[in-house]
């Protein structure tokens, strides 16, 4: 774990902050002794956040395309 002094992390705060994400924390030492850490947060994110692209497909569209397959699955299982 990385400490830095209070100087050098107003320095290179940037470079404090990435190598907190990276390490998982950094500490910061005042004149005084005194000592703060760092740490990253990390924001919980869900499994169905993904990101939308732009397409010409109308609603229909997809409805039907999704219909078609589960057809498809279906006549296929009674195989």
């Amino acid at each position: 774990m990385e400490v830095y002094t209070y100087s050098e992390a107003r320095q290179k705060l940037a470079t404090v902050l990435d190598q907190a994400e990276s390490t998982g924390k950094v500490l910061i030492r005042r004149k005084d002794g005194r000592t703060f850490a760092v740490v990253p947060i990390k924001m919980p994110s869900s499994p169905l956040d993904v990101p939308s692209i732009e397409t010409n497909v109308s609603t229909k569209e997809i409805v039907e395309l999704i219909r078609q397959g589960r057809e498809r699955k279906t006549r296929r299982s009674k195989l």
